[in-house]
């Protein structure tokens, strides 16, 4: 059920809404997931709810507008009663809903979005995220690994967008990269409507990196290498897995593109996986099954969080239910999603890296699993 319930059965089901990024600048990112989300709602539904009630899913678009998902907060949280609100969209979007949220205390969930630094110890005790991505881990993982691929010297360049969320994390790299002994020859801050990333490559090149490592959304990852091919630079170049990469791996054939996640990919064939991609194609979605995961894992904290909650529930107990919430992620993630009252992310986040490997034509596994904790 995802129109908008009537009262009498509202009263009847778990309410619950998101405002997601369907369409505008954001939606090739996190798209995906809210339909992941969706799909797993409406898999509950069919097998009987939870706690033998169904869940109503009210699902609005705010285009990654600040002032779209404000009004769509207020309105899933004053007329529609929902009892939890969830966030897929772009960080422009989360100070609104934050507010909104707070204000009548009903538990805010980030499940496709960039975890917001609220999530992390010590925890906004109404925010959590249950998103792969995270700046200033990702990035630590990212040097580490590139580190440990490379002997002696290091030379790095480092792109962002021209976004909050990006610049922390590409800032969090170079403070990294400092403690790991690498000199940082270049940082380029790159604006979102950038048409031709010429000049901001060549300025990179300018200190002759061996590496290159660019934490932004898709759009400016993959434009950054692009162009930096484009003017003969051959290194190795690091990014931040997103719904986009696999298949751009295998589009773009490229062994030293390395991609550093805390997903698992489909190329893999686990049975969850199969169980997305049946899901997907017996919807009709347009989506690809791989651009679902982080909602789908959104959709695992939800199912869990519910049944630990029971019935008739309340934000309140969402909040403390959640709290204490512990969620098998059947290896699309390195390990369980676990929050605690003051950490509100993950206790231990996983990274795998990626690549394509030209001797055997597909995307392969460059480095396995491996767990920090996050305090």
């Amino acid at each position: 059920m995802f129109a908008l319930a009537g009262a009498a059965q509202a009263q009847e089901s778990y309410v619950i809404g998101m405002s997601a990024a369907l369409t505008g600048p954001g939606a090739s990112t996190v798209a995906g997931a809210a339909e992941g989300l969706r799909l797993y709602v409406d898999r509950l539904n069919k097998a009987g709810g939870v706690n033998g009630r169904p869940i109503t899913l009210i699902l609005q678009d705010d285009q990654s507008e600040p002032s779209k998902a404000a009004a769509n907060a207020k309105k899933l949280l004053t007329q529609d009663n929902v009892s939890l609100l969830i966030n897929t969209s772009l960080s422009s979007t989360f100070a609104p809903m934050i507010a909104e949220a707070q204000r009548v205390g009903v538990p805010l969930l980030f499940a496709g979005s960039v975890c917001p630094s609220e999530v992390y110890p010590p925890a906004n005790e109404f925010l959590f995220c249950t998103t792969s991505f995270s700046a200033t881990h990702d990035a630590r993982a990212t040097i580490d690994f590139i580190k440990q691929k490379s002997n002696g010297a290091i030379n790095i360049g480092l792109a962002a967008m021209a976004i909050p969320v990006s610049r922390l994390g590409i800032d969090a790299a170079e403070k990294f990269a400092a403690e790991a002994g690498m000199k940082v020859i270049g940082k380029e801050v790159i604006p979102p409507a950038t048409a031709d990333y010429t000049p901001f490559a060549t300025k990179i090149m300018q200190g002759a990196p061996d590496w290159v490592y660019c934490w932004a959304p898709w759009i400016t990852e993959i434009k950054t290498f692009g162009a930096l091919r484009k003017l003969g630079w051959n290194g190795s170049y690091a990014l931040n897995v997103l719904p986009e990469t696999e298949g751009e791996l295998a589009q773009i054939k490229d062994g030293e593109l390395y991609a550093l996640g805390s997903n698992a990919m489909f190329f893999e064939g686990l049975a969850v996986q199969k169980e997305i991609s049946r899901a997907a194609r017996e919807a009709g979605s347009t989506y690809k099954p791989e651009q679902m995961t982080d909602g789908w894992i959104g959709g695992m904290a939800i199912e869990a969080t519910l049944r630990s909650a029971g019935w008739p529930t309340a934000p309140t107990r969402l909040k403390d239910a959640m709290s204490v919430l512990k969620v098998d992620t059947k290896g699309l993630r390195g390990g369980p999603i676990e929050w605690t009252k003051d950490n509100h992310f993950r206790t231990r986040q996983y990274y795998r890296v990626y690549r394509w490997n030209p001797a055997e034509n597909s995307v392969q596994i460059a480095s396995d699993w491996k767990g920090y904790d996050i305090r």
